[in-house]
């Protein structure tokens, strides 16, 4: 039998393919997001898409939507928490709502999400955190967003080490600058700037993000890990843009 998973944000981007990952691998799969067409998927794995409605922003809607997974099954093998907002703005611009906005959902939501599914997680379970490079490194316009994802790493590493003792494992998975409908409404010349800096040239698919969310969900002894999928993004930072190198463009 194939493990039982919770991703939240499950409905659309990194965490639409996180879940379609592991339905195709077999696995059932709890999809946690505020709205969920389960007719979205295909008819051969739709008995295995279980939508629970939630917002991770509130803790009592998150409460209601683990009482519903544990009626339903009981025990959960893998949590994946891909829920998050963005709002950008500089700090002298960025207003106080949208600076609570981000952090209520990208940080505090994980935070409530895993002390909420702590008493369902079956011996070895994993949690997978969905991080991302400014929270990792500083980027001009992303002080919320950076601020909440640097606050993730940190939840990250100090869950490794308290649940440990439990056989459950935590680690964060760093995308780097993807195509999903997050980064979709971002300028050709904000796009271009960006892909001009990743040294392979090119941005992110949200299923090569998955198949690294899978890869580390199965890890036996791997805990308190951060594991960068972002083109070479991170390892570039602060070097000159790709075209000012001369190197060609793909």
């Amino acid at each position: 039998m194939g493990r039982t998973w919770v991703v939240t944000g499950g409905s659309r981007g990194i965490g639409r393919a996180v879940v379609d990952r592991a339905l195709a691998e077999g696995e059932t799969v709890h999809v946690l997001a505020r709205s969920v067409d389960r007719e979205s998927w295909a008819p051969a794995v739709r008995d295995r898409v279980l939508p629970v409605p939630v917002d991770v922003a509130d803790p009592e809607s998150v409460g209601t939507a683990f009482a519903a997974i544990e009626r339903a099954t009981g025990a959960v093998d893998v949590l994946v928490n891909a829920a998050g907002v963005h709002r950008g703005g500089r700090v002298e611009q960025l207003g106080d709502a949208a600076w609570a906005e981000v952090l209520a959902t990208n940080l505090t939501g994980a935070f409530t999400t895993v002390r909420a599914v702590l008493p369902l997680l079956a011996d070895g379970a994993a949690i997978v955190n969905i991080g991302a490079v400014v929270g990792l490194r500083g980027y001009p316009g992303d002080v919320a967003y950076g601020s909440a994802k640097a606050g993730l790493s940190g939840l990250t590493q100090t869950l490794a080490t308290e649940l440990a003792p439990r056989g459950v494992r935590v680690n964060l998975v760093v995308p780097g600058f993807v195509d999903t409908t997050m980064t979709a409404g971002l300028t050709e010349a904000s796009r271009a700037a960006i892909v001009d800096g990743i040294p392979m040239g090119r941005p992110g698919r949200a299923g090569e993000i998955a198949d690294v969310v899978w890869a580390v969900a199965g890890a036996s002894y791997m805990t308190g890990s951060t594991v960068a999928v972002d083109g070479g993004l991170m390892a570039s930072f602060g070097a000159p843009a790709r075209r000012a190198r001369g190197t060609a463009t793909r």
